[in-house]
């Protein structure tokens, strides 16, 4: 039988394979192909591009707005609120940005392996 692990707030730590410009990101558990954690995006900041790997990644927007940014040139958009969640498959490179005088609060999980974060200089037109 298991034990039940609690996480405090203070006991999250940065996530392996380092940041992104724009957020930042504190893992609270991980395992053989499963994190999770929390990111946060600044009012009005907006994210370098990214990917997540091999990693399908799910979140729950907690606080202020996520807008997501990608497709050939970054011309599609998702803007969810508190409530909302969002699915971003494998490898699909995208940004953040939280256009809010509100700091974005995500609750983020990602199922996969590798690199979990793959900073990349744009989407491909």
């Amino acid at each position: 039988m298991g034990q039940i692990e609690l996480k405090k707030a203070a006991d999250r730590t940065a996530p392996p394979g380092g940041q992104t410009p724009g957020m930042t990101r504190e893992q609270a558990f991980a395992s053989q192909g499963l994190w999770a954690g929390v990111a946060r995006t600044e009012p009005e900041m907006i994210s370098g591009w990214h990917h997540h790997g091999d990693h399908e990644t799910y979140f729950y927007v907690a606080a202020g707005r996520a807008v997501l940014e990608f497709g050939p040139g970054g011309s599609d958009k998702v803007d969810a609120g508190p409530g909302d969640f969002v699915h971003v498959p494998p490898r699909t490179v995208h940004r953040e940005s939280n256009p809010t005088g509100e700091t974005s609060v995500l609750i983020a999980f990602r199922s996969g392996t590798g690199e979990a974060v793959v900073n990349v200089e744009g989407p491909d037109s």
